[in-house]
């Protein structure tokens, strides 16, 4: 079997021998070289599976370099050598099409970690001649117009580096099934995927969530236990939602994310780990920022490549499509192979708005599946409001007004009056209490208040909730409510 080639590119001896030697221990074969000029004579002689290369060469920047090899070699993963601390630096070469980059002196253990993932990346997809193969996953992003086209493209392309992501859309687009497919065409496919919602976990509980803890480390700790960030030690950590962390977090997070190390509650000592950071959140965070409701230093961190989600809205010809496979998928679930949608049926939904995008369409499908006789869904078991339909929203534009503006002025009426009756404030947990007791109590609590104001309709208490009808029932069989 050939062994995997690297090329080393630094003007600093010393540099070049600990990185041949490292790699040479790890089986592969590599050739060092100076300069940038040298580099391409090399890279015009042979293939690479990987190049190291530092930051500042005699006669040029490495910057420039990554810059080459992605336009003429774009299957050969680079990671940059960047001077300690230079976080600017790493971020602009991750920008340029960095697969990663390391910080001097040389972490030896993060370096093989690098190492490892960019050859998995290239044993997936070089052949001999250095060109891209074929990749034949399952799609999970569905459609055929340009909006799409152009995304899946993009989110293909992403997977190729492990630079931080942020993914912005409107609620219900589809930004984690992004995530998901960024993670698995990558060469962390094969690690977990841990996604977190950043606002539903309690500010008091969130440094434990993340980093871990240690038993004993706080009342209630009665073991040890594994935070986020080991749970994705070699995947990827999906933080949606990440507009909802407090300042407070904010600042404990940007140095895990730039330090690449942890250290649980109750830990003496820091532990690395090796995590991808994809973010998302619906809210506009450059707002947040100059609001000074989130920190730039942070944004700028996690903000190294952004991602645009189209609406639904953006893309109504990918409406039926997306039906069709949703019910097929209901179905299977239900062994029912015939499952249909009527014309009529699917005609009602092109002239559907959707505020609530390809999450309010799978909800919808799912309730209209639950209701429709004979398998086949006709339009009024779609139950579409018709607020929302698409006429009104063109309307409603040649007002200047939108529909968002108009569903939040009725939101804000309504909160006016829910005011007079508030829920009972949150019990802080017992001491005697675990943290997964305290957790599931208050899941089951918001599960019977939505059964309760939908008179126990499980679609509708899914859709209160934000979350799919198969979601909920899962979650009612783990809390014994089902």
């Amino acid at each position: 079997m050939t062994k995997p080639q690297a090329l080393i590119i630094d003007d600093e001896p010393d540099i070049r021998e600990l990185l041949e030697i490292t790699l040479t221990r790890m089986g592969i074969d590599t050739s060092s070289v100076e300069s940038i000029t040298q580099a391409k004579e090399k890279l015009a002689e042979q293939a690479f599976h990987i190049c190291l290369t530092d930051m500042n060469l005699p006669d040029g920047n490495g910057i420039d370099l990554v810059g080459y090899i992605q336009q003429n070699f774009p299957n050969t993963p680079v990671a940059m050598i960047t001077a300690y601390g230079s976080v600017e630096t790493a971020i602009n070469a991750l920008k340029a099409g960095a697969f990663d980059f390391i910080s001097k002196p040389v972490d030896l253990n993060q370096l093989r970690g690098i190492v490892s993932s960019a050859l998995k990346l290239s044993d997936g997809a070089l052949n001999a001649e250095n060109t891209p193969l074929e990749i034949n996953d399952e799609e999970l992003l569905l459609g055929n117009t340009l909006a799409i086209q152009t995304l899946i493209k993009q989110a293909a392309k992403l997977a190729r580096s492990q630079a931080p992501v942020y993914i912005s859309g409107e609620s219900g687009s589809g930004k984690e099934l992004v995530a998901r497919t960024i993670h698995q065409k990558g060469s962390r496919a094969a690690a977990p995927f841990v996604p977190v919602n950043c606002g539903a976990i309690p500010s008091e509980l969130m440094e434990s969530e993340f980093f871990g803890h240690k038993k004993g480390s706080f009342s209630g700790a009665h073991e040890d236990k594994v935070g986020l960030f080991k749970a994705a030690d070699g995947g990827t950590l999906f933080l949606d939602e990440v507009a909802d962390l407090p300042l407070a977090m904010q600042v404990k997070l940007l140095r895990a994310i730039q330090e690449k190390a942890i250290r649980a509650v109750g830990a003496q000592q820091e532990e690395h780990v090796d995590v991808r950071i994809l973010s998302a959140t619906h809210k506009d965070l450059q707002q947040l920022v100059d609001d000074g409701l989130f920190r730039q230093d942070l944004f700028y961190r996690i903000n190294v490549i952004k991602l645009e989600v189209p609406s639904l809205r953006e893309r109504p010809q990918d409406i039926k499509l997306l039906a069709q496979r949703f019910l097929t998928d209901i179905a299977h679930e239900c062994n029912i192979d015939d499952a249909a949608i009527d014309n009529n049926a699917l005609d009602a939904l092109m002239d559907y708005a959707f505020p609530g995008n390809v999450r309010e369409l799978e909800n919808i499908i799912e309730r209209a599946f639950t209701l429709c006789e004979n398998d086949l869904i006709q339009v009024h078991d779609l139950q579409l409001d018709s607020n929302n339909s698409r006429n009104e929203k063109q309307r409603q534009e040649e007002k200047n007004l939108s529909p968002i503006d108009n569903r939040d002025a009725g939101e804000t009426s309504t909160s006016t009056v829910d005011l007079q009756n508030e829920p009972e404030p949150r019990q802080p947990r017992s001491s005697e209490q675990s943290l997964e007791d305290y957790l599931e109590g208050i899941e089951r609590k918001e599960i019977e208040t939505a059964l309760n104001e939908t008179k126990w309709n499980r679609t509708a208490a899914a859709k209160k909730l934000g979350i799919s009808f198969r979601a909920l029932r899962y979650r009612l069989k783990k809390l014994d409510m089902d």
